[in-house]
């Protein structure tokens, strides 16, 4: 327990002094654990006969990265949301659901598909290395997929993630934004992040597994 408050009364004064560096830093560091979950998850579904890739730290290092480019953005959006929709009310001081329900609906609808195409752009560009393995052709000096794999892989895989998204996430930030404070909204969501980044990951090998028999086949 004293723990605890040692770590929140750390965190709280390097958000007040560090707001940015700090959000950044939380965020990458919670995305990066949460690959790490997901690899751990994935090598542990590879059967006994087959050979495991084993921790893919690139890819790890390329969440964290992706964690602290957004966390920052994501601060901002909330402080957004919180100046734009105040919860409580002036005269009663109580919570108004009516505020708290834009917050949900504009963070979903804006920020919400902004963030998925973001994220999925981010690993087209730059992907994992067994994703290689059905890159043909491919001569380019950097890791890369051609047009036409991004393309295909982005159209089989938004919508789809973005449509889990809102069966997840509305709770999740109805949660976040009616009972923590505006500080430990980025970890908190980050923390929920870890799960969604395993179902991520899990939905970017099927998609892998599908490029690779239509790879074989041509």
């Amino acid at each position: 327990m004293a723990t605890t408050i040692t770590l929140a009364r750390t965190y709280q004064y390097f958000f007040d002094t560090h707001p940015n560096c700090t959000l950044a830093l939380t965020g990458g560091t919670l995305n990066a654990f949460g690959d790490i979950v997901a690899q751990c998850f994935q090598n542990a579904r590879v059967p006994d006969h087959q050979h495991r890739p084993g921790w893919d730290s690139a890819r790890t290092l390329r969440f964290f990265c992706f964690g602290v480019g957004m966390s920052p953005l994501l601060g901002r959006w909330n402080l957004l949301l919180e100046r734009k929709f105040p919860l409580r009310r002036r005269r009663t001081h109580r919570v108004s659901f009516k505020a708290l329900s834009k917050r949900v609906a504009a963070d979903q609808f804006i920020m919400a598909p902004l963030g998925v195409g973001l994220l999925f752009c981010y690993l087209l560009l730059f992907p994992t290395t067994s994703q290689l393995a059905i890159f043909i052709g491919s001569i380019g000096i950097m890791e890369g997929r051609t047009k036409h794999q991004i393309r295909d892989k982005y159209a089989d895989m938004y919508t789809t993630a973005l449509l889990t998204n809102w069966k997840i996430w509305p709770l999740a930030q109805l949660i976040n934004f009616r009972f923590m404070p505006l500080p430990y909204r980025i970890p908190f969501q980050s923390t929920c992040g870890v799960f969604w980044t395993l179902y991520l990951s899990i939905l970017n090998a099927k998609e892998d597994e599908k490029q690779d028999r239509e790879a074989a086949m041509q």
